[in-house]
């Protein structure tokens, strides 16, 4: 591709990148250069093209160098850092995720298109026993994807070491920095070559997320994919929009994205002090009443569906207050798939369309590896 073409394609799929010699994207996965057994996994799963953050996060991880990527779940960020791990013999790789639910879905890409090579990898993570962890260990993998606790503990246990790590992924920095996992990432780096190759990965990026980064990171190559915004392009007509986030520092980074791009919006979450709530409040409602019933709410978007239920009927509840009629959009991704029938039953009640996507999720089959499934709620 030409500089032209290639600044086009960026725009066009809404990728800003920062860095110094940032390679040009890949079109296709031919393009990218893995063996042909990472490729026949590939074709099994009937991926036919890469998402704009794999298209040019693959070039940037393939290069050796440190990366940032900025990506909100369901863009296909997990087979953006694990796919660069395959092309040659195969670095030794740790990759850190905040949750057990995340560690295994994380593990299980890993093994799906690591089936063809010699390449082993096990999930290590607390609330199970320790035993067949370490037998993993002791066997020898070259993957490593752990939660930091237990990885730690399994390195004061002696059961493991990172000396060879060369490959370092930190997946969800921002939610582990929400969850004060800040010292032991940083106790875990310390154990680290220091000529490793981190792949740094935040829905978010607030000061903390900055700090830590280049804390951990040498000269990186930057990466960013954002779509909230386009949403309400669609939707703005004057009323109210309400965002609900999964973390406090999600809802101030968010806020001011939003408000970069020249919308007028405002956070509050129980770190502000009792006056700020007040006053986000009252510059968004005519009154205060007790809890979010805000009238003329017409939209409520669920930016992360943490999977409860019971918080999403809750959410929706904001709009349609009295008769009215409003709109929710939840951001429903192949990370929240096990809850994919309970919402069509709760759609269905409602009265509601399902979407393809959704009722395929719904009916056990793979969840769309890139698109957000949405649907309306009225």
């Amino acid at each position: 591709m030409t500089d032209a073409e290639v600044n086009e394609y960026r725009q066009q799929r809404e990728i800003t990148v920062e860095g110094r010699d940032i390679p040009k994207p890949v079109k296709s996965f031919h393009d990218a250069g893995f063996p042909e057994y990472v490729m026949e996994e590939i074709t099994k799963a009937g991926f036919t093209e890469p998402t704009p953050i794999q298209s040019q996060g693959w070039p940037m991880a393939l290069k050796g160098r440190d990366l940032i990527g900025i990506a909100e779940t369901g863009s296909g960020k997990t087979l953006a850092y694990l796919l660069p791990i395959y092309p040659g013999d195969g670095p030794i790789v740790l990759v850190l995720a905040p949750t057990r639910e995340l560690a295994v879905q994380i593990q299980q890409e890993a093994t799906k298109f690591g089936a063809s090579s010699r390449i082993k990898s096990t999930c290590i993570y607390g609330g199970v026993p320790k035993g067949p962890q370490v037998r993993d260990l002791r066997k020898g993998v070259e993957i490593v994807i752990a939660t930091p606790g237990r990885l730690i503990d399994m390195l004061e246990s002696n059961h493991t070491n990172l000396q060879r790590v060369t490959y370092l992924v930190l997946d969800e920095a921002d939610r582990m920095l929400d969850m004060g996992f800040d010292p032991q990432l940083r106790k875990i780096a310390s154990q680290i070559r220091p000529d490793r190759q981190t792949l740094y990965w935040s829905a978010t990026w607030p000061k903390e997320v900055e700090q830590l980064a280049r804390k951990f990171l040498y000269n990186p190559y930057k990466v960013r994919y954002f779509i909230l915004v386009k949403l309400p392009e669609d939707i703005m007509d004057g009323s109210r929009i309400l965002i609900f986030m999964g973390t406090k520092k999600g809802c101030d980074q968010i806020t001011r994205q939003l408000r970069m791009d020249g919308w007028p919006a405002l956070s509050i979450h129980g770190d502000k002090s009792h006056a700020e709530r007040d006053w986000v409040l009252s510059e968004f409602k005519s009154g205060k009443s007790p809890g979010l019933d805000v009238k003329d709410v017409k939209y409520v978007i669920n930016y992360d569906f943490r999977g409860s239920l019971e918080d999403y009927v809750h959410r929706i509840g904001r709009i349609g207050r009295a008769g009215a009629k409003g709109t929710a959009y939840p951001y429903f991704t192949a990370a929240n798939a096990r809850f994919a029938k309970d919402l069509i039953a709760i759609l269905e009640e409602a009265g509601q369309k399902v979407s393809p996507e959704l009722a395929a999720m719904g009916s056990g089959a793979p969840p769309p590896p890139f698109r957000l499934v949405n649907w309306t709620q009225v």
